[in-house]
């Protein structure tokens, strides 16, 4: 329960620390018009607001006229973003009733312009931003917090910001985002969640150069410099909240994964970018693999963009593999693993998280390629064959009709995943890839589209949005109290999701859930992950039925509550 919250009488209520204006500029103690007169009597509200007593039903009604009433969707972005810092229940009350139509506007692909644009629209604070100029006062920044009780961090260095690079510390609307997501779609009370940027600086010149610019202006700062910034960083978190669930988001290529595996174990973090991509990537395919008849152990898997988000796919995959009888070898022989250099092979000098997916150099010698001493998707696609394939590169139209109709000749039902963000960046657009394949295909994507109609049949196209995850990852280690979250935990979160594809049931159907049903889906699998950890000795063990009222307890909903001084 909230420190601010009480009983009496029976009647839960919240504790209000001040009255008057600063009252009505706390968003989440602020009712707006919804004060009753008893409480604008007992709190000096009288004359600071309208005298018509309202609802939140009401409210609900006339914030979503004043949003329609937008017109484009920064603009609605811009809108919410101001509700929220003004009133966060209604916020989210008003998110959840009409969350299928605004997922897009308060995250991909509308938060990508909202980071581009992040010093245009800025209006007032949320979260921390840290600097690293700075860097002697992260503990003193840490205690200036406008939340006390942190459960939950988002973090991010701004340098990966979907697929549009370096955006410095406009950055911060990614963690903001990620945030009313835990909470819309997970319950996480926002009383206890956190968003922060690490600003080191950007190579960004357009932002540096920008008179609006609102971050540190100099350049990224690199190397042991950046190491040592990152872990003073986490130190202090460890010693301030050291129960935290702390999210990665949005880190570099070369930073996401060496932190991820440095900091694992010393605190309850993951990096959803590696994890939570592939977790959601994983369900669908499981979804994708049944709903087209065929079996997981039979799939080859062609992974365009070798970057943590796709070694991170495919080693969530490999477990899947695993999972349903192959060996842990026979599993990683059939991931390709396509990348500006072609497919990534034992001869190569690749990173370290890319080690395990590397094809034997001898086995691509023998193949017959457009290009010699280059194999391009095409090459694999004629060599390997494979059943999947999955876009995960930032590079867009990548997955042209000769491709797909490459992979269409040798597959019935060819699974294909473009799922690069923002839209403009997709590697291809499910409506041709239907064409292309006669309706045949099995798609999800990154960013959200609409239904596809061909041949008098609707395809349901599937977004592969970290949202079915996270926050149900976040409500289940929470609500039990986790140390650590573990790969298993993961998949136990990706089997979880796939009971829940449309796919299964009927024809058309999308890989994935109705995104309306996301809270009952984020309940499965909190149940899902909070028994996986306690398997694992992560969390103290209960029993089922105690299991399920401790996560239904735990989780916030939009509602007024009685204020009291």
């Amino acid at each position: 329960m909230d420190k601010r919250q009480s009983h009496h009488e029976g009647v839960e209520y919240v504790k209000a620390p001040y009255k008057g204006a600063r009252l009505l500029k706390s968003p989440l103690l602020n009712k707006d018009t919804a004060f009753s007169l008893e409480e604008r009597a007992a709190l000096d509200l009288d004359g600071l607001l309208p005298p018509h007593v309202e609802d939140i039903d009401s409210q609900l009604c006339r914030c979503y006229q004043a949003y329609s009433r937008k017109q484009d969707d920064l603009e609605k972005h811009i809108y919410l973003r101001s509700l929220q810092d003004r009133n966060e229940t209604l916020f989210y009350k008003l998110v959840i009733e009409h969350l299928t139509e605004m997922m897009p506007i308060i995250y991909t692909p509308t938060v990508g312009m909202a980071c581009q644009q992040f010093s245009q629209i800025y209006r007032q604070p949320r979260g921390l931003f840290i600097s690293y100029s700075q860097i002697e006062k992260i503990h003193e920044i840490l205690d200036n917090s406008p939340i006390e009780d942190v459960k939950v961090i988002v973090v991010t260095d701004g340098e990966r910001i979907l697929g549009l690079g370096d955006q410095g510390a406009g950055g911060m609307g990614i963690p903001i985002g990620k945030l009313s997501l835990y909470t819309a779609c997970g319950g996480i009370n926002p009383a206890r969640a956190l968003p922060i940027v690490l600003d080191v600086g950007t190579n960004n010149q357009e932002r540096r150069d920008d008179p609006a610019y609102i971050g540190w202006r100099h350049e990224r700062i690199s190397g042991d410099d950046y190491y040592k910034f990152l872990d003073i960083f986490i130190q202090a978190v460890k010693k301030k909240w050291p129960n935290v669930l702390l999210q990665f988001e949005d880190f570099a290529q070369q930073h996401a994964n060496p932190l991820l595996q440095k900091y694992r174990d010393q605190l309850c973090t993951f990096n959803d970018d590696i994890q939570g991509t592939a977790a959601v990537a994983v369900s669908a395919i499981i979804a994708a693999v049944k709903s087209a008849g065929s079996d997981m152990k039979d799939q080859r898997v062609a992974v365009f963009g070798a970057g943590s988000a796709g070694c991170g796919i495919s080693e969530q995959l490999v477990r899947a593999f695993v999972k349903y009888g192959l060996s842990e070898t026979e599993a990683r022989e059939r991931f390709y693993m396509v990348d500006r250099v072609g497919v990534l092979d034992d001869s190569m000098t690749v990173l370290d998280f890319q080690k395990g997916l590397t094809q034997p150099h001898a086995k691509l010698a023998g193949w017959e390629c457009g290009k010699e001493g280059f194999t391009g998707l095409m090459d694999v696609m004629r060599n390997a064959k494979p059943t999947i394939l999955l876009g995960v590169s930032g590079v867009p139209n990548q997955f042209t009709k000769e491709i797909v109709q490459e992979m269409a000749k040798y597959v019935e039902r060819p699974i294909i995943f473009p799922m690069s963000n923002p839209t403009s960046r997709c590697e291809g657009l499910p409506s041709d890839i239907l064409r292309w394949t006669e309706g045949k295909a099995l798609i999800a994507t990154g960013s959200p589209f609409n239904d596809v109609e061909l041949a008098g049949k609707t395809h349901s196209i599937a977004q592969s949005n970290n949202c079915y995850i996270f926050p149900g990852m976040g409500l289940g280690i929470l609500a039990v109290g986790a140390k650590r979250v573990s790969d298993e935990m993961f998949m136990a979160a990706a089997f979880a999701l796939s009971d829940h594809a449309p796919a299964l049931h009927h024809t058309g159907g999308a890989l994935l859930p109705d995104l309306a049903d996301i809270r009952n889906v984020s309940t499965s699998i909190a149940i899902a992950v909070a028994k996986q950890a306690m398997e694992e000795g992560l969390a103290d063990t209960m029993s089922d039925i105690e299991l399920e009222k401790t996560i239904n307890d735990y989780m916030w909903k939009p509602a007024y509550r009685p204020v009291k001084v």
